[in-house]
């Protein structure tokens, strides 16, 4: 069971307050959902879980493990997946994911594997520069399950899945909880939320509105659940039932 900590995080940019200061705990097996407009502070949050941002204050462990003081260790347990990518040189599905596989240890047989699983077996020596927007993202989720990450970070991975892949994406991340991942992924796409997520957490300008599990929210926000807290939280709709 791997336990993710986030103590006291913020993220300061000059003056302007990229994410408050925020105090969560995850572990393994759990599907976390970051739901919030365009600057809301998600891919901030991603970002230092995965190392590449430094937060402003407070303190990011893995079992105790600080990714400024044991990075390596730390990052062992990460999987990421950018919002997008853009691919440069000729190269095929199969080279970039064997190339990303090589710098992880991965055997070529788990390359194969993966690229299966994410439909892209067939692509043969198309170029990934002339890749979909979809067909990017199936590749760099591939990519961040290379090495059987204990946590996997996604931000936007359903941005430019069809309904075909939206489902699938949704099934390959419950059975990763299922096998004691913890997955941590944005969204603005509520409907993939709703369908995958155990946690939801609302955020705006890098404040935590509301952070919650379905049954709560569903509690707060009857039958429409998800989607009616995000309409009340962020457009000023109905709020909450009084109850």
């Amino acid at each position: 069971m791997v336990k993710l900590d986030l103590n006291h995080i913020s993220k300061c940019v000059g003056e302007q307050q990229l994410v408050e200061p925020l105090n969560l705990t995850f572990t393994s097996g759990n599907i976390v959902a970051l739901c919030g407009g365009n600057g809301a502070g998600k891919s901030t949050i991603i970002r230092m879980i995965a190392g590449l941002t430094v937060p402003s204050s407070g303190e990011i462990t893995i079992e105790g493990l600080n990714v400024q003081t044991s990075r390596q260790q730390y990052l062992q347990h990460i999987g990421y997946m950018p919002d997008d990518f853009q691919f440069t040189g000729g190269f095929t599905a199969y080279e970039v994911l064997s190339f990303w596989g090589d710098l992880k240890g991965v055997a070529r047989d788990r390359v194969k594997e993966l690229l299966i699983e994410v439909g892209l077996q067939d692509t043969g020596k198309k170029k990934v520069q002339s890749f979909s927007k979809g067909m990017r993202q199936r590749l760099l989720l591939a990519q961040a399950n290379l090495a059987n990450p204990s946590i996997l970070l996604l931000d936007e991975p359903t941005n430019g899945l069809d309904p075909y892949w939206m489902k699938r994406f949704a099934t390959m991340m419950i059975q990763a909880a299922k096998n004691g991942c913890l997955i941590i992924f944005s969204t603005h796409q509520l409907q993939v939320a709703e369908a995958i997520a155990d946690h939801f957490i609302f955020l705006n300008n890098g404040k935590i509105e509301l952070s919650g599990n379905y049954d709560e929210i569903n509690a707060l926000y009857g039958g429409a659940g998800i989607q009616q807290a995000y309409a009340s939280l962020f457009w000023g709709e109905e709020g909450p039932l009084q109850r």
